[in-house]
């Protein structure tokens, strides 16, 4: 047994997320977690809610709310969703938390300390009519470059090129609209990433057991143009974790904030640690899992995010252990995804186009969609989302081949020999055949969970039921109770074992449909199978069952059509 460490990526707090942020990184996390747990390591699967920034106080602007109230009742919110979608965290934190607070405070104060943080004099824009500064993001104007009227201070959305605020024509503030701003000096903390430069080089170069996505998308950052840049960690701000040097204010710092990607990723730590207190245990609890002086040296950590998160996790956050002196666990895994499209185009929320998560769940149970969008996870390129695709996965795979061959082997015995598993003759050559088959395919299958190749590891689990639903179609139980009975029983005795197997194998994916199964198998605390042959024999000759209601409905081609209408947007 192995002890393993699992985060996933934060979601921002500024609203309901959709499918594609649910498929770049909560539920692969959540997926490889339950795997872990079932073949019996001890797991932690850490996740929060990243409250801080400007786009939380506006959203609680536009919601009519303060923004500690607004930050808690969407807390709530995308953590009941977290629960619809079966998500399996350990905890779910908030980066609003005290706990978060201090330990962003302490690594400002350990890496001050270092000297990788450095007080700089810069020039930022101030909106008189707001009164605040702006953060580049909400300055808009006329792009210089293609002349699109709402690009931003940091980047055109229309034609792509970086921009600084002062290169917008007719600059405006986004949060009000006007245009009475002005430039301001401003001092900020900067940390010192170049000066770890070479180190994290070699600390990647080590990793050569990573995504190739991960590792290129670190090199890059860490070679491209001028290589790795000292980046702001402090804003102008009210609403964040307020800037100290350790428990000490900081001179000269008063009514500022740390910036939201500094004290996001630390919120895996300080997560861990509101865990501890919310289960009754002291900080040797959480400090065992990211103190190596604390036995954390035996952990293995794996991080689960979206492409764009990919820097901030492979130098940002690194910088910030490291560079602390002292000796908090870094990260074995990084585990990264590429985009999720919606028919060829984004998500959109302001177009109401895709589908967002608690629409999701409205529409059809969480299997459905964890199905699907695991076994088309955008590992290697990005993915697109159909409605004809995911009929497509939801009948074909769910319905026809694991749902089918449950319905058809509980209802058959249930007709012929009742609720029970019948005894029958001794398993023959076809049985042993099967067994073999699906003993390679599982060593195949948890090869590629090992590994994180979800979308391998669902064609392999796919490929078990449809050896189940082939050995059926071939033994044909019905036709032989006919001239021999005891034959007929034996089959269906194997079946209703492999039902049973199917349970076990099916949980990290489809947990609804898995405990459906194991209740109806009456199969108690099932476990992952170690020997194959050993687990088709699990349930005896007398044992009882029930037969379970349908387990997946197909989408009809009518409903198909009118969720692609309902999602197109405007």
């Amino acid at each position: 047994m192995a002890r393993h460490l699992i985060t996933s990526a934060l979601p921002y707090i500024n609203g309901i997320k959709h499918l594609g942020n649910l498929i770049g990184s909560q539920l692969p996390s959540d997926v490889y977690a339950r795997y872990l747990r079932a073949r019996g390591h001890e797991v932690l699967l850490i996740c929060a809610t990243d409250e801080h920034g400007t786009p939380a106080e506006l959203a609680a602007a536009k919601a009519g709310q303060p923004v500690d109230e607004f930050c808690t009742a969407m807390w709530q919110t995308q953590k009941d969703i977290a629960d619809g979608f079966r998500l399996s965290f350990d905890h779910f934190g908030r980066s609003s938390s005290e706990r978060n607070h201090a330990l962003t405070q302490h690594f400002a104060g350990k890496l001050a300390d270092a000297g990788l943080i450095e007080e700089v004099m810069e020039k930022q824009v101030y909106s008189n009519a707001d009164g605040r500064y702006l953060p580049d993001r909400y300055i808009e104007g006329t792009c210089p470059n293609c002349g699109y009227d709402k690009a931003r201070g940091d980047q055109c959305e229309n034609c792509t090129k970086q921009l600084d605020p002062v290169d917008l024509i007719e600059p405006r503030s986004a949060i009000s609209g006007s245009t009475d701003l002005e430039v301001r000096e401003t001092k900020h903390l900067y940390l010192r990433q170049s000066k770890m430069r070479a180190q994290l080089s070699d600390w990647i170069d080590a990793q050569s057991d990573w995504p190739i996505l991960t590792t290129s998308i670190a090199r890059k950052w860490l070679n491209d143009g001028d290589g790795l840049q000292d980046r702001g960690i402090t804003r102008d701000l009210d609403w964040g974790v307020p800037v100290k040097r350790g428990a000490d204010d900081w001179p000269g710092m008063d009514g500022k904030v740390f910036y939201v990607w500094f004290d996001a990723p630390i919120e895996y730590i300080a997560a861990t640690a509101e865990w501890a207190d919310a289960t009754g245990q002291d900080d040797t609890a959480w400090q065992r899992w990211w103190r190596e002086d604390m036995g954390a040296d035996d952990v293995h950590y794996t991080q689960f995010m979206a492409k764009d998160n990919i820097p901030f996790h492979t130098l940002s956050f690194p910088v910030t252990l490291m560079g602390s002196n002292e000796p908090w666990k870094l990260v074995n895994y990084i585990k990264g995804f590429n985009w999720l499209n919606y028919e060829g185009g984004k998500f959109s929320t302001s177009q109401g186009r895709g589908i967002f998560m608690n629409e999701a769940l409205e529409i059809l149970p969480s299997d459905y969609w964890r199905w699907w969008l695991v076994s088309n996870a955008p590992e290697g390129d990005d993915a697109n989302f159909t409605w004809e695709g995911f009929q497509g996965g939801v009948n074909k795979d769910l319905a026809d081949v694991l749902g089918n061959f449950v319905s058809r082997v509980t209802k058959f015995c249930r007709s012929k020999f009742g609720e029970v598993v019948p005894q029958g003759g001794a398993y023959g050559p076809a049985e042993e055949a099967v067994v073999a088959e699906i003993t390679k395919r599982l060593e195949t299958y948890q090869a590629h969970m090992d590994a994180i190749e979800l979308r391998k590891a669902t064609a392999e689990l796919r490929a078990i039921w449809v050896a189940g639903n082939e050995y059926l179609q071939a033994a044909e139980p019905w036709a032989v109770f006919k001239t021999d009975p005891e034959r007929s029983a034996a089959i269906v005795r194997f079946a209703l074992n492999l039902i049973a197997l199917y349970g076990v194998l099916a949980r990290p994916f489809v947990p609804d449909a898995s405990d459906t199964i194991l209740t109806a198998m009456n199969a108690g605390e099932a476990k992952w199978p170690e020997d194959v042959a050993e687990a088709l024999h699990s349930l005896p000759a007398g044992h009882a069952f029930t037969v379970p209601d349908v387990l997946f409905a197909k989408i009809s081609d009518e409903d198909r059509e009118a969720l692609a209408a309902r999602f197109a947007g405007k």
